[in-house]
């Protein structure tokens, strides 16, 4: 009805909607992911209709696998121009500890652009890598021993490629503004290098392209830092005066030290304080 009585206004949503064809990508249960095309009607249907003819080809001349696979199957071929997907010679950086590579610790790891994926999956993708002879390579991340990555610095405003690495590694390619789950576009100064901010990885954070532009308003500032024993940092103060504690995730094998209760037992009877005294006591 809204084609037929406004034709122009139709054509117009149409070829606006088409510049906005796009292809995105997000964690699904069970370490998989969503791979998603929004495309222009045309495209996406072309694209179906030669996924389902090449899956009912392939089904009709005994293929066991479900149409379902194939297509997928037949997606990851036609896209990579590889008949095997482990193949493609496309980086991948896989965040994990030595432990769990060598086979002696079950601690996740960190999938760039996914997120936690189960040890033995980590392995898979390396032992994948090396069975079909595809270039691996292993950098080394150092940690201190509170779960800290080793800094890097720079004098340059621009951040160098390799500190830039590490403050996505460090960060998880998420980015560090609380509640929002979208993947680091910019590496951003805490404290603005006009504001006396340095390019290190103390005052580096990752952020996605909207929060880098959110911070920028009049009435923001952030900072960060490293706790003595514990991972890095950043404090946001928003234009209302409310401030906000951002902590780096924790790395590939790393647990927070346990914290131990050390009972005192009182040598005299009138040591013993009333909760009406500890109350006191502690304001």
């Amino acid at each position: 009805m809204a084609a037929k009585l406004d034709p122009a206004s139709v054509a117009h949503r149409r070829a606006k909607a088409e510049k906005d064809r796009r292809v995105t990508i997000r964690p699904a249960p069970d370490t998989m992911t969503y791979l998603t095309g929004h495309l222009p009607v045309g495209q996406g249907v072309q694209v179906y209709a030669a996924l389902k003819k090449a899956a009912d080809t392939l089904i009709a001349g005994g293929d066991e696998r479900s149409r379902a696979q194939i297509m997928a199957d037949t997606l990851v071929e036609r896209v990579t121009g590889k008949t095997q997907a482990p193949a493609v010679p496309v980086m991948i950086n896989l965040v994990v500890s030595d432990q769990t590579l060598l086979g002696t610790s079950h601690d996740p790891a960190n999938l760039d652009g996914h997120g936690t994926i189960p040890a033995d999956l980590a392995r898979h993708l390396v032992a994948t890598a090396l069975e079909h002879e595809i270039q691996t390579w292993l950098r080394k991340v150092y940690a201190s021993p509170h779960g800290g990555l080793t800094a890097m610095d720079s004098r340059a405003r621009i951040v160098p490629h390799g500190l830039a690495t590490l403050i996505r590694t460090r960060d998880g390619g998420i980015c560090r503004t609380l509640y929002c789950d979208a993947p680091i576009r910019h590496i951003d100064h805490a404290t603005g290098i006009a504001n006396g901010g340095q390019t290190v990885e103390e005052d580096l954070q990752g952020l996605c392209e909207g929060c880098n532009y959110a911070k920028q308003a009049p009435g923001w500032t952030a900072s960060g830092h490293h706790p003595p024993h514990g991972r890095h940092q950043v404090t946001t103060t928003t234009p209302t005066g409310h401030t906000y504690v951002s902590t780096a995730p924790p790395l590939p094998g790393w647990a927070d030290p346990p914290r131990h209760l050390v009972v005192v037992e009182p040598q005299d009877p009138s040591d013993l304080l009333s909760d009406y005294e500890l109350i006191d006591d502690a304001a």
